[in-house]
């Protein structure tokens, strides 16, 4: 027996999501430790900018402007790039901004190893590559799932936990509760895959420095494997499917 439609379509974002987030929470522990900066989104930079605006530090406001636009137009090249490949090559259509996320995370692991000074300057493009990294994984990752996953920050899902534990208590029990505990459940691994990551790459970190970076790196390659094999699985069920109607 396979399983087809929405079932497989939980299980293979809940495979994802749990690979990504953890691979995030390890990026965004692992860069705090490094650069004193979360890089897995942008809220926070947001608030910092204003202050910084305020106390007229233009060169600091310019910065967080860049970090900002980084992982904006880390979103925008992996819409393009997805929207691209699906169209002549689906199967690797999310291997492509993957695989660049992990070339940037390879590249910090290194460059940070061998060249890093502490210095104002590095910080800002080591940071900057990271956040532009982390809006590429969040933009794939948006799209495998249909806009249903976020990886790389966790407020948005808890405050969708928050409302769907308040559904399940309040509504009978009904066909369209499955869905609500199947996005339930999706969420809830994610904020612990996050979490897992982030002890993982702090730990990492304070041990190994830059090369803490390689790990997430690996994640991201076996969440490239996974979406290619789960991709082939998906296209041969479904054609033993329509075989199957046919007789």
């Amino acid at each position: 027996m396979f399983t087809t439609g929405q079932t497989r379509k939980f299980q293979h974002d809940l495979g994802l999501a749990s690979i990504l987030s953890m691979a995030a929470g390890a990026v965004n522990s692992a860069s705090f430790f490094a650069f004193d900066v979360l890089t897995t989104n942008v809220t926070g930079h947001v608030a910092v900018l204003a202050n910084e605006i305020v106390a007229f530090r233009w060169q600091a406001s310019y910065m967080k402007l860049v970090w900002m636009f980084a992982f904006l137009f880390g979103s925008f090249c992996s819409g393009l790039l997805v929207d691209l490949m699906n169209r002549k090559h689906p199967r690797f259509a999310h291997s492509l901004p993957l695989a660049l996320v992990i070339l940037i995370l390879l590249n910090v692991a290194y460059f940070g190893d061998h060249h890093y000074d502490y210095s104002d300057e590095m910080i800002q493009v080591f940071a900057g590559s990271l956040l532009l990294a982390m809006g590429l994984q969040n933009g794939t990752v948006t799209q495998v799932s249909g806009s249903v996953i976020r990886t790389t920050h966790l407020t948005g899902l808890f405050t969708d936990i928050g409302i769907e534990a308040a559904k399940l208590i309040t509504r009978p029990i009904e066909e369209s509760q499955s869905k609500l505990q199947r996005k339930f459940i999706l969420h809830i691994v994610i904020v612990l895959c996050f979490f897992i990551g982030a002890i993982g790459g702090g730990f990492l970190f304070s041990k190994y420095l830059f090369k803490a970076f390689a790990a997430p790196s690996l994640l991201l390659l076996f969440a490239i494997i996974y979406d290619i094999m789960d991709y082939r699985t998906s296209k041969i069920q479904k054609a033993i499917h329509q075989e199957y109607e046919k007789q």
